[in-house]
């Protein structure tokens, strides 16, 4: 269903270490910065990039809005967690868990921008 996701940012050089970190925790290759400064990581299953809005505005977060990446094992998406707070990102929400009756594990950031995002690992 979806072909990318663009978060914006306004310190991309801080938003590439975050999410090199934190991508790279789900074993997805450092970002590539193109030609116009923009970062894409690029998977089999989509792309997700980070870029200062075009229209020279501040970027600002989604009010209600969350981006989940996948993550393979409990343990990854803790370890995805870890390199959120360790590489500027804030932990949100409760603790990285199981949430109760949904047969979900799930971790929650902000990203250095305030961006919502959130590591998934479907267990039993």
């Amino acid at each position: 269903m979806y072909s990318h996701i663009m978060v914006g940012s306004n310190d991309l050089e801080r938003s590439k270490k975050f999410y090199d970190a934190v991508l790279g925790a789900l074993g997805v290759p450092p970002g590539r910065p193109d030609p116009r400064g923009r970062v894409f990581y690029m998977t089999p299953s989509g792309v997700f990039a980070i870029s200062q809005p075009i229209d020279g505005q501040p970027a600002t977060s989604a009010n209600g809005a969350t981006i989940g990446f996948a993550a393979a094992t409990t343990e990854q998406a803790d370890a995805w967690h870890a390199a959120g707070v360790a590489n500027g990102g804030a932990s949100i929400e409760d603790p990285p868990g199981v949430r109760e009756g949904s047969g979900m594990y799930l971790a929650y950031l902000r990203d250095p921008d305030g961006n919502k995002i959130c590591a998934l690992h479907r267990v039993g």
